[in-house]
C-alpha cells in the first residue's frame, strides 16, 4: 500500500490494524496494515517497501497519515530454529501496543 493510499484509507475507515514489524537483532522497521477482510498490505513508496531506521521515524510518518495507534511485532527467528512455532503473526503473543 502506497503511503498516500494509507492516508486516504485511514480517513475513510476505522476498523483496521497497523503493525510495526521488526526482526530480532535488526534496527529496521516496516509497517503493515491489516484491513477488515484480513488482507495484509506493506507500506511502500513508489512501489518499494518503506524501511524505517527508528521507531521515532515510524511514529512521525504514521502521525502524518492520521494514525495514532499501532502494534509493535518482533519476529524472533530463534523460535523456528529450536522447533517452536514462530509467533510472528500470532496477535495475542507477539504484539506490544504503541500509542503516539
Amino acid at each position: 500500500m502506497e503511503y498516500d493510499d494509507l492516508k486516504a484509507f485511514a480517513a475513510r475507515h476505522d476498523n483496521f490494524e497497523i503493525r510495526v514489524i521488526t526482526h530480532s537483532g535488526s534496527h529496521c522497521y516496516q509497517v503493515e496494515l491489516e484491513d477488515v477482510e484480513g488482507a495484509r498490505h506493506m507500506l511502500s513508496r513508489r512501489g518499494k517497501p518503506m524501511v524505517f531506521r527508528s521507531l521515532e521515524d515510524v511514529y512521525l510518518e504514521l502521525k502524518r497519515a492520521g494514525i495514532h495507534r499501532a502494534y509493535l511485532v518482533q519476529h524472533v527467528p530463534e523460535d523456528e530454529v529450536i522447533g517452536r512455532d514462530a509467533h510472528y503473526r500470532d496477535p495475542l503473543t507477539s504484539r506490544v501496543p504503541l500509542v503516539f
